[in-house]
C-alpha cells in the first residue's frame, strides 16, 4: 500500500504571507518618476515580448516561493507494510445425536424442524457467520467436531478449512430404521442404542483433540437434550481432565422441560407426533462448566440458541495484532531545488535586464 505525507506541515502556514506579500508588491508599485502630460500616444505602441516576460515574473517568483515552502513541509512517499498477527483459539464442537435430538419443538423460518436441523443450522452460521444473526464468524481460529449419542465419534479435525467442517456438520443426523420388504425394522438395536447419551464420552473425546493442539486457548462447546446415560468416562471426570488441560466448557442444554412433540411410528407404519419427555441433567452440565470455568447456558427455542452462540462468540475472542511499517522516499529536493532555481532566475533577471529606475 502506497503512503504519502508531509512530516512538518506547519511551513505552509507560509503560504498565505507569500501571495499576500508578492501581490502587495505587485498592485503598489511605486509610481514612475518621469511624469508625461498625456499617455494616449503610447497606448496605441506594441506589446513587447520583453513586456510580457516583466508581467509574469512576480508570479513566477511567487511560484518559487511556494516551491521552497512545500519542500520545507518535507513531502514524502513510501511503501506501507502490514503484518497481522492473530491469536486464534482451538474450538471443539461436541453435539449431541441421541434419539430425543429428533424432537420437534424448534423452528426453521417460522415452521417446526427437529433439533438437529436447527442445530446444523445455528452452528454453521456460528463457524462461518452470519449478519443476520450479527455472529461474525470464527476465521482466525481452528475448528473441530465431535459428535456422540451411545458412541463418540470425531467427525472433523481441528481445521481452518471451515467450509468443509461446516459441510461435513450439514450431514449430521441422527440414524434412520431400514425397513425390509415386509415393512420390519431392521436396525431396531441400533436404534433403541441411540437414544442414549454418552457426553463424557463426548467431552473426553474433544479434550484428546484438543490436547496437541498449540492453541493458548482452548475452548469445548458441549450441546446436549438429555443426561448422561451411556459411555465408559464419567462426565465429571471428563472436566477435570479438561480443567488440567487448561481447556474450558461452554456447556448447552436445549429443549423444553415438559413434553415435546416427537416422531414415532404407530401401527400402520405412519409417522406421527406424540408428546415426549427428555430430561436435561443441567446440574451435571452446571458443574462440568464451572469446573472448567466456563458458562452453562440453556435453550429453548432456536433464537434461544442463536443467543447462546452469539454470546459464546463475545466472551471468546480471538487476539488479532497489526503492525505497521512504512519506508518513506524524501521528496523535498524535488521541490527545493526548482523553488530556489526560480527565485534565482527571477532576482537576476530583475536585477539586469528588467530592472527598472526609481
Amino acid at each position: 500500500m502506497d503512503a504519502f505525507e508531509f512530516y512538518s506541515p506547519l511551513w505552509f502556514a507560509l503560504a498565505p504571507l507569500v501571495i499576500a506579500g508578492v501581490w502587495y508588491a505587485h498592485a503598489f508599485r511605486r509610481r514612475p518618476a518621469a511624469l508625461f502630460s498625456s499617455l494616449a500616444d503610447l497606448k496605441n505602441l506594441p506589446v513587447t515580448t520583453a513586456q510580457r516576460v516583466r508581467r509574469v515574473l512576480p508570479f513566477v517568483y511567487a511560484l518559487g516561493l511556494l516551491l521552497l515552502v512545500t519542500g520545507l513541509a518535507r513531502p514524502r512517499a513510501g511503501k506501507s507494510e502490514s503484518r497481522i498477527n492473530t491469536e486464534g483459539i482451538a474450538i471443539e464442537l461436541v453435539l449431541d445425536l441421541s434419539g430425543s435430538m429428533e424432537a420437534r419443538d424448534f423452528t426453521i423460518d417460522g415452521k417446526a424442524a427437529s433439533r438437529v436441523a436447527v442445530v446444523r443450522n445455528v452452528v454453521k452460521q456460528f463457524v462461518l457467520g452470519s449478519k443476520a444473526a450479527k455472529l461474525p464468524g470464527r476465521h482466525d481460529d481452528l475448528v473441530g467436531l465431535v459428535a456422540f449419542a451411545t458412541y463418540a465419534d470425531s467427525k472433523c479435525p481441528l481445521t481452518l478449512d471451515h467450509g468443509a467442517l461446516t459441510d461435513i456438520a450439514q450431514t449430521l443426523d441422527i440414524p434412520k430404521p431400514i425397513f425390509d420388504r415386509q415393512g420390519n425394522v431392521l436396525n431396531m438395536k441400533t436404534l433403541q442404542e441411540d437414544l442414549n447419551t454418552a457426553i463424557g464420552d463426548g467431552t473426553s473425546l474433544a479434550v484428546d483433540r484438543l490436547r496437541g493442539t498449540k492453541a493458548k486457548s482452548k475452548v469445548i462447546i458441549l450441546l446436549t437434550d438429555g443426561d448422561n446415560n451411556a459411555g465408559v468416562v464419567d462426565p465429571r471426570e471428563a472436566a477435570k481432565i479438561a480443567k488440567a488441560e487448561g481447556i474450558k466448557i461452554y456447556a448447552i442444554g436445549i429443549g423444553h422441560d415438559g413434553p415435546v412433540p416427537f416422531p414415532m411410528m404407530d401401527a400402520f407404519g405412519q409417522t406421527v407426533l406424540q408428546d415426549r419427555v427428555f430430561p436435561i441433567d443441567e446440574a451435571l452440565l452446571k458443574e462440568m462448566a464451572q469446573t472448567t470455568g466456563g458458562k452453562y447456558f440453556h435453550a429453548e427455542d432456536t433464537e434461544g440458541l442463536l443467543k447462546v452462540y452469539s454470546e459464546i462468540d463475545k466472551m471468546e475472542k480471538s487476539k488479532v495484532e497489526e503492525s505497521r511499517y512504512t519506508d518513506f522516499t524524501e521528496l523535498y529536493a524535488w521541490l527545493i531545488v526548482p523553488g530556489l532555481a526560480l527565485i534565482v532566475g527571477v532576482s537576476f533577471l530583475m536585477a539586469t535586464r528588467f530592472r527598472a529606475l526609481p
